[in-house]
C-alpha cells in the first residue's frame, strides 16, 4: 500500500512539474509574440506620415506631438526643425500620384498649396527636453522625395503669394526669399 501511495505520489509531481513547464513555456511564447510584433519597423512611407502629416497640428503643439510622435534624430537628439502638413495622408500622398510636378533633379512639389506647422528648437538637446517654437504658414507648395508612388522625404516647401493682377498669378518663392514685385 505505501509502494502504491509512493508511485502514486510521484506520478502526481511528475504531472505537476510538467504542467508547470507547458504553462512557462507558453507564456514565454507569447511573451515572444508580443515582442516580433510591438514596436513594429515602419516603412519610410510610414515613418514620413508619422513626422510630417497632421491636419489638427497647431503652433501651440509643437512640444507634445514632437514627444508623441518620438520624432527625434537618432539616440534621441532632439531635431533642429520639424514641419507639419496640415493635411491627411490621402492628399499628401496624391503629390507623387499626378498632383505634382517635378522639382530640381529628383523632387516633388504639390500642385496645390497647404498650410503648414514650422516647429524651430528653442531649447533642449535630449528627448527628454527639447521644447519648439511653432509658426504657421499658408500658401505652400510642399516638396517631396517620392518613391514608389508615395513620399517618404519632406524636401521643403515653397511660398506662393497670389496677385491681383491675374497676367502675373502665383509667384513661387522659397520661404527665405524676399518678394521683389507684389502687386497690391
Amino acid at each position: 500500500m505505501r509502494i502504491m501511495f509512493a508511485g502514486l505520489l510521484l506520478v502526481l509531481i511528475l504531472f505537476a512539474c510538467l504542467l508547470l513547464v507547458l504553462l512557462f513555456a507558453t507564456g514565454l511564447s507569447k511573451l515572444a509574440n508580443h515582442q516580433l510584433k510591438w514596436p513594429q519597423k515602419e516603412t519610410p512611407y510610414e515613418k514620413f506620415i508619422r513626422q510630417h502629416v497632421d491636419a489638427k497640428m497647431n503652433v501651440e503643439k509643437c512640444d507634445e506631438e514632437i514627444r508623441n510622435k518620438k520624432i527625434y534624430k537618432k539616440k534621441g537628439i532632439c531635431k533642429k526643425t520639424n514641419t507639419f502638413i496640415l493635411s491627411n495622408d490621402e492628399q499628401v500622398k496624391a503629390i507623387c500620384n499626378g498632383r505634382g510636378s517635378p522639382y530640381n533633379t529628383s523632387l516633388t512639389m504639390s500642385n496645390e498649396t497647404f498650410s503648414i506647422v514650422i516647429c524651430q528648437l528653442k531649447n533642449g538637446d535630449r528627448k527628454s527636453n527639447c521644447e519648439y517654437n511653432g509658426t504657421l504658414h499658408c500658401n505652400r507648395r510642399v516638396v517631396v522625395t517620392c518613391k514608389n508612388e508615395l513620399p517618404v522625404h519632406y524636401g521643403g516647401d515653397i511660398m506662393t503669394f497670389e496677385s491681383n493682377n491675374a497676367a502675373i498669378g502665383k509667384i513661387p518663392m522659397h520661404s527665405n526669399s524676399v518678394p521683389t514685385n507684389i502687386h497690391v
